[in-house]
């Protein structure tokens, strides 16, 4: 007689607050520049897929479009907001576009300030 032994599924729910966020970018002339940069930071970590670019972070992440400019050798101003959501297909986390960068944040109590979020619980 044999015996089945089920073997447990990799595929879990949980949900405990992982303290990530991130992006992902199109595999493209953009999005691979966009990678490079956001790779030279401590808590940023890249992962090269065949048609995307995932981009996940610790906590908070900067995306400095000065610092995107100067690596595309573009002039100042070339990478804004709507070119980082036109190479970025899906994130998560909560996301703050400003002038000068773009903020994505693992808990959304960590952008209130950003949003004019009232922390103060209701009664």
């Amino acid at each position: 007689m044999t015996t089945q032994v089920r073997a447990e599924s990799p595929f879990k729910s949980d949900n405990t607050a992982s303290n990530m966020c991130g992006f992902t970018l199109m595999n493209n002339q953009v999005g691979v520049i966009v990678a490079e940069v956001m790779g030279t930071k401590d808590n940023v970590r890249i992962t090269h897929l065949p048609s995307m670019i995932r981009v996940d972070a610790k906590n908070r992440m900067d995306v400095v479009y000065s610092e995107i400019d100067e690596a595309a050798g573009e002039e100042e101003g070339w990478f804004n907001s709507a070119e980082f959501e036109e190479s970025m297909s899906t994130h998560y986390g909560r996301m703050v576009h400003l002038d000068d960068r773009t903020i994505m944040f693992a808990n959304p109590e960590d952008a209130a300030e950003y949003l004019d979020f009232d922390l103060k619980p209701i009664r």
